[in-house]
């Protein structure tokens, strides 16, 4: 583990990935698993995982998602080989005995709902972007995306639950001509210092 990745591999995270618009390909059902078996191994505070995941990828579940999509978003969702639904749990806590078995954990989370929003929107987002790293690290492209209606997934997809759907990223092999050219990034000195 103390190898820095070589150039191709950093290439392939993070310098050359890029966020796609139009999508091609399969995936199969043991390359969805192999997705999350990376992305699961993530850290986030006290294990909490609070992050949930639908794979959308039949033509049925597919004509259910798109009523929820903004307009920009339809046609890349439709045509991405999958969709993941990524929501998150706001009663995670409850699993935590399995999860952070160390100490008591469920109890610093017990309690209104209001009081786990912060930490359950943290560690789901940072399961979101392991989803990228890992699809990234499996030849997969990306499409990450917010312009749904969340209600209206929430009622399809998770309806009886105590899960709220967050983000969408389409998954496939992304097709270059869909691409803007990268936008800027701030650099060093503009967003970060030593101390």
């Amino acid at each position: 583990m103390s190898q820095p990745l070589n150039d191709a591999a950093l290439d392939q995270l993070f310098r050359s990935a890029r966020t796609y618009n139009a999508f091609s390909g399969e995936i199969s059902d043991d390359t969805l698993r192999q997705l999350y078996d990376l992305l699961k191994l993530g850290p986030t505070a006290a294990n909490t995982t609070p992050a949930r995941f639908v794979f959308v990828r039949s033509p049925e579940a597919k004509a259910k998602l798109g009523p929820a999509l903004s307009e920009g978003n339809f046609a890349k969702t439709m045509s991405a080989p999958v969709t993941v639904i990524i929501g998150r749990d706001l009663d995670f806590h409850e699993k935590l005995p399995y999860l952070f078995p160390h100490v008591d954990a469920k109890s610093w989370f017990e309690g209104p709902r209001e009081g786990r929003e912060q930490p359950s929107l943290l560690n789901m987002s940072l399961q979101a972007a392991y989803l990228i790293l890992a699809a990234r690290s499996l030849g997969l492209d990306t499409g990450p995306m917010s312009g749904f209606d969340h209600a209206k997934v929430d009622e399809l997809f998770f309806a009886g639950t105590t899960i709220r759907s967050e983000i969408l990223v389409n998954l496939g092999h992304g097709d270059p001509a869909s691409l803007y050219p990268r936008s800027p990034r701030l650099s060093f000195d503009e967003a970060a210092r030593i101390v």
